[in-house]
């Protein structure tokens, strides 16, 4: 055989193997499916905690002393979420406070263009701009020393004779987040509808952020609270307090906000996006303050506030005029006292909790028992009735009642009170690979 045909025909049959072998199963028409980008693995998020998912009975574990008959005893499963394990502290909702704050100031006052983000065809006067928040942290736009960007920055204080003493306070009116969501239920409820877009659900609303510290003095008549409304939001001694003062729509836009802080950061890193912030339901509250322990009336189980040691287990009232004896006047910071055996601090006492559900009587009699929840968003021109959200774990100025794992009480979605905080839940989406 000649050389040269030789040569040729070894390496059109090397060829014929190469390209054989980078055949995949698609090439023959297989089903391989498609995956998506592949990111880096959830975690846990900081701060929370995973509450396994589970069964327990639902309502009532002792006498019904006040003869409320709305808590009716039914089984029901919940499926896993995360949780915080604290209620969310003054230190972390101050950040949500403050990214409104700059935010304000950089958009509204500063008319400083190298603080947004330049994209490529993006201009400062077409299209959407995004603050450059890396630039926010190493060149703080409160300390510039360029005297037109220092009056604009004083325009953010209270002015004229709303100054006290002269000193420069931030004027928390102009404190307001604009925020959207997208209302799923009303939009499953019309999607036979044709003639519906989807713009009719989307849901907007701005809102102002900051605590109402007022509340220390207009929640008790008579009393001397003027301290709490001077430093309980501002002082730093006070960072790992409960926040309270602030509404249950106040607690769905930070919610809303820290979903966009998260995401935003994980689109970056290449990370996977997390599901939406929110309120808990009012049976995942109940399920994760129980911790397991059905039918026990406190979260750390059986039937007395105290432990073996006399001490009491929570932050609440527990005898006439006795506010003092667990230790705290007012709230207690966010980690005190023993965890539950899900590892959540404080499901009892302390602050009560906004949840996520709408407050009815018989709730418990039409909801279903595959997480159970009801809950709608009203309206401001809706009765007051329709504004009612359970509110759960009673407080540092309630008698040890209310601080049992059953207890409902409500309150008015754009109420705030002196003894309501809330903390957050995120939807467990298992590991990616």
């Amino acid at each position: 055989m000649n050389y040269n045909l030789f040569k040729v025909l070894t390496l059109a049959v090397m060829g014929s193997l190469l390209i054989s072998s980078c055949k995949g199963p698609g090439n023959n028409g297989e089903l391989l499916g498609v995956r998506l980008d592949k990111l880096k693995a959830n975690k846990t998020p900081y701060g929370m905690v995973l509450i396994p998912g589970g069964t327990f009975i639902m309502g009532q574990s002792d006498e019904d002393i006040t003869f409320s008959q709305v808590s009716q005893n039914r089984q029901v499963t919940i499926a896993p979420f995360y949780m915080d394990d604290t209620e969310i502290s003054n230190s972390e909702y101050r950040q949500f406070v403050n990214w409104v704050r700059d935010s304000i100031l950089i958009t509204n006052f500063l008319g400083d263009d190298s603080y947004f983000i330049q994209n490529q065809g993006t201009t400062p006067t077409s299209g959407e701009r995004h603050i450059d928040w890396n630039k926010v942290q190493s060149k703080s736009p409160w300390k510039t020393k360029d005297q037109t960007q220092r009056e604009r920055v004083n325009s953010m204080y209270y002015q004229g004779e709303d100054r006290i003493f002269g000193k420069n306070e931030i004027d928390v009116r102009l404190l307001k987040y604009h925020y959207e969501w997208y209302d799923l239920r009303r939009a499953i409820a019309a999607k036979n509808d044709p003639s519906r877009s989807r713009s009719e659900f989307i849901m907007r609303d701005t809102i102002l952020v900051y605590p109402d510290t007022t509340v220390w003095v207009s929640d008790f008549s008579y009393a001397q609270n003027e301290p709490m409304v001077e430093g309980y939001f501002s002082h730093p001694s006070f960072d790992e307090y409960p926040v309270v003062g602030v509404t249950w729509k106040q607690a769905q836009a930070f919610n809303t906000w820290r979903t966009r802080l998260f995401n935003n950061a994980a689109a970056k890193n290449r990370e996977v996006e997390r599901m939406p912030y929110q309120l808990p339901s009012e049976a995942e509250w109940e399920y994760a303050a129980r911790a397991g322990k059905n039918g026990m009336q406190y979260p750390w189980g059986g039937p007395s506030a105290r432990n073996a040691r006399g001490c009491l287990m929570a932050n609440f009232k527990p005898g006439r005029g006795n506010y003092i004896d667990d230790g705290a006047a007012y709230t207690a910071p966010v980690y005190s006292y023993w965890p539950n055996d899900f590892g959540l601090y404080n499901m009892a006492g302390n602050v009560a909790e906004w949840t996520q559900s709408s407050y009815d009587e018989s709730a418990y009699s039409f909801v279903h028992d595959m997480n159970p929840t009801y809950a709608h968003s009203a309206k401001a021109s809706d009765q007051n009735a329709m504004k009612r959200k359970v509110v759960r774990g009673g407080s540092w100025k309630d008698i040890g009642y209310f601080l049992q794992n059953s207890t409902r009480q409500y309150e008015y979605q754009d109420t705030a009170k002196s003894y309501i905080g809330f903390r957050s839940v995120t939807r467990y989406t298992g590991v990616t690979k």
